[in-house]
């Protein structure tokens, strides 16, 4: 105590005149109305970029919640898209009885590791059996086809990739829905893909969608990316072939959304009895 009261009385006047000084800026702004409003008026404008720079914080803290958030809202919206569902209608005479059921529900996950520049590319995500994933699983983004459960553990799943040599998927155009098969070439290129065995009698342009067809893994009409070169025929000229940019920037994936066909099982094992009795 000593010691503070000894620097005060040491800078006695340094001290006076900040009191005076403040005391005589109060006086001229309290008494002035221009210069009133011109101080609300700038401290509202300091306050504001502080409270700001303060929320964009305190949101770039919580944008991994807000980001699963409207993931888990996009599923719970892809379940409710027409796409989603089974028509199943009986028809009587002139009355058609129709009921839609529920064919596709969609899994919620996050990206934890992924490949683009290898042959083979997969993508491991945080969700597993425990969530109802199951190999051979279709998965996609809110952008397009992103490939296939390949592996299951209880809480993580590994995907093929649509950048995969081994990936083939049925695809069609969009616009003519003529059906072809979609593969990735491996040439080590992350937006291109080809589109094949397209029948010649077909009439594609350039820009016109790729997307999946009623024969794939996922519900029809999920893009696959658009048409940016339309190759020469075969030497049979029985099929066209077609370059097409991937709709995914699997560089930049984050979400995903593993598609659960609720039919599946019931139609692989009536093809597995078909094949059994051949």
């Amino acid at each position: 105590m000593r010691n503070l009261l000894i620097f005060i009385s040491k800078y006695n006047a340094f001290f006076l005149f900040v009191i005076f000084e403040v005391a005589a800026i109060v006086i001229y702004i309290k008494y002035n109305s221009f210069q009133k409003a011109s101080f609300i008026n700038s401290t509202n404008q300091v306050v504001g970029s502080l409270y700001a720079r303060v929320d964009g914080f305190k949101g770039y803290l919580t944008l991994r919640e807000v980001n699963d958030s409207l993931a888990k809202e996009n599923a719970r919206l892809r379940n409710r898209l027409k796409s989603s569902f089974y028509i199943d209608s009986v028809a009587k005479g002139k009355v058609i009885d129709t009921v839609y059921k529920q064919q596709y529900e969609y899994i919620t996950a996050k990206v934890i590791n992924n490949a683009v520049n290898r042959p083979d590319n997969i993508i491991t995500i945080n969700a597993g059996s425990s969530a109802g994933i199951k190999k051979g699983m279709g998965v996609i983004s809110d952008k397009g086809v992103v490939g296939k459960v390949l592996r299951v553990s209880e809480h993580f799943s590994v995907i093929q990739s649509l950048l995969h040599s081994e990936t083939i998927i049925s695809a069609m155009l969009a616009d003519s829905r003529q059906i072809g098969t979609f593969s990735w070439e491996s040439d080590l290129n992350p937006h291109r893909g080809l589109l094949y065995d397209v029948t010649n009698d077909a009439s594609p342009r350039v820009g016109e969608q790729v997307v999946t067809s009623d024969h794939s893994l996922y519900p029809t009409g999920i893009t696959i990316g658009k048409l940016i070169n339309l190759r020469a025929k075969n030497a049979k000229g029985s099929f066209l072939s077609m370059d097409v940019a991937l709709a995914v920037d699997f560089s930049k994936l984050q979400y995903v959304y593993v598609v659960v066909n609720e039919f599946a099982t019931e139609q692989t094992g009536l093809e597995a009895q078909v094949k059994k009795d051949e």
